[in-house]
Parts: C-alpha cells; structure tokens; sequence
C-alpha cells in the first residue's frame, strides 16, 4: 500500500538538517524529477560537483546551481548519489540553505524537498544511477532526468519538457538549433527499459531506437548543452 510505498522510499533517504526530504510525496500519476550527481569526476581531476562557480551573481558549488531550477520547477527532486556521499550532501544542503522558512541562497523554494537516492551499483556507469532514480519513483507517470553537472539548464526548459510528459509526449527534450539537450523526459511505458538500462549511455539508445516518437521543444538557451566534464567548460558558462 501508500505506506509501505514511503517506507521503501524513506529506505533511501538520508536526513539532513536543512533540506526536508519526503515532506512533499509525489503523487501519483504525476512527473517524477531525477537529478543524476553519482558520477567520479574522473576527467575533471576533483570532485566537480562541489567546484565553487560563480552565475548569476551567486556563488555555489556547481551542482547547487543545477539544482535550483529543478527545486524551483518541483515539490520534490530525486537525486542520486553514490554510496558515502555525506561530505557531498552537507555541501549542497549548506550551500542551498532550504528548509528553515523563506527562500534560500540562490533563490531556492523553501517548500521544495531532496529526496536523496543511495545507488549501490552507481560505479557501473549512468545507466546505473538513472535506474536507482527510477526505482525510487516507481508510482510516477513519467520521468524527467537531468543531470548535476549541467548548472545552465534554464527553468523553461524543465517545465515545458515535464508539461509536454503530462500532455501525452512519451519522450521529450528540449532542443536549440536543431540540436537535442537535456533534461529529458520519459512516460510510464518506458519503466521496465528503464530499469533495466546498463552501461554508461543512459537512455541514448532508446531516444536513438525511438527517434520519430520524440518531442523536442523548442528552447532559445544553449544551456541545456552546457555539462562539465573539464575544467576548460567553465568558460562556456
């Protein structure tokens, strides 16, 4: 039932001080937002996701500012991590300062929450982590998955992806140019491929398999391409 849904979800879920997690539950039928913030940072040669970057007149570390569109776009954002990411998690959670009443730094909701998900198999690549992301969201009716090394992507661009899902799409993104970017969107029939993905290709495979069934919405933001694999793609920002 409903309950032993949460307890499952709450399995995964670390507590922190100042963001609340699972006060606002998805409901049913609804999108489910993914961020995926488990990968090494290999290429970049130290933890990126917390590498201090200035937009906006605002300096946080890299993944907060990816997430700020996403806390201001929903309740809830699920974000998945590798196992023993506390130091990561208290950075974000320090950094963003929600969950004590008003608006945090950076302009982040208050009433918005982190879901945060543990992925035990986070190392055998991004497919891993987008199925952690979905397993924890099973009720939803589609998934929008982004990325937390992507600190660019605009609040339209999130919204009219997660609006074109709930319009019937059964896979969106926005696009700029005539050139496809993220986040992207998937519907409920795509759950058990989903799942099932591996490797670290994501779900390019099926946006490949499955090309004259996406719906691209058209974005004026060269953001939704802007990820950070090297230092040297900061000054693309």
């Amino acid at each position: 039932g409903v309950q032993a849904d949460r307890q499952a979800h709450e399995a995964h879920a670390v507590r922190p001080g100042k963001i609340c997690l699972n006060e606002i539950w998805p409901d049913h039928g609804g999108i489910a937002a993914i961020v995926l913030a488990a990968g090494a940072s290999q290429r970049f040669g130290s933890d990126k996701l917390l590498h201090p970057l200035s937009l906006r007149g605002v300096t946080l570390p890299l993944a907060a500012h990816s997430l700020l569109p996403w806390l201001e776009s929903f309740g809830q954002v699920s974000v998945v991590v590798r196992p023993g990411s506390n130091v990561f998690r208290s950075a974000i959670e320090a950094s963003l300062d929600i969950g004590n009443g008003g608006i945090g730094k950076g302009g982040a909701d208050n009433s918005a929450s982190i879901n945060w998900i543990s992925c035990a198999d986070a190392a055998l690549g991004m497919a891993a982590s987008l199925a952690c992301g979905v397993h924890a969201n099973l009720d939803a009716d589609g998934w929008l998955i982004g990325l937390a090394d992507m600190p660019a992507v605009p609040v339209e661009a999130i919204t009219r992806v997660r609006k074109a899902l709930s319009a019937g799409a059964a896979i969106a993104v926005p696009a700029h140019a005539g050139r496809r970017g993220h986040p992207v969107g998937f519907a409920r029939q795509y759950r058990i491929e989903l799942l099932a993905l591996e490797g670290d290709v994501g779900a390019r495979r099926l946006l490949k398999r499955d090309s004259s069934d996406v719906v691209e919405i058209d974005i004026d933001d060269a953001g939704i391409f802007a990820d950070i694999d090297i230092p040297n793609d900061l000054k693309r920002l």
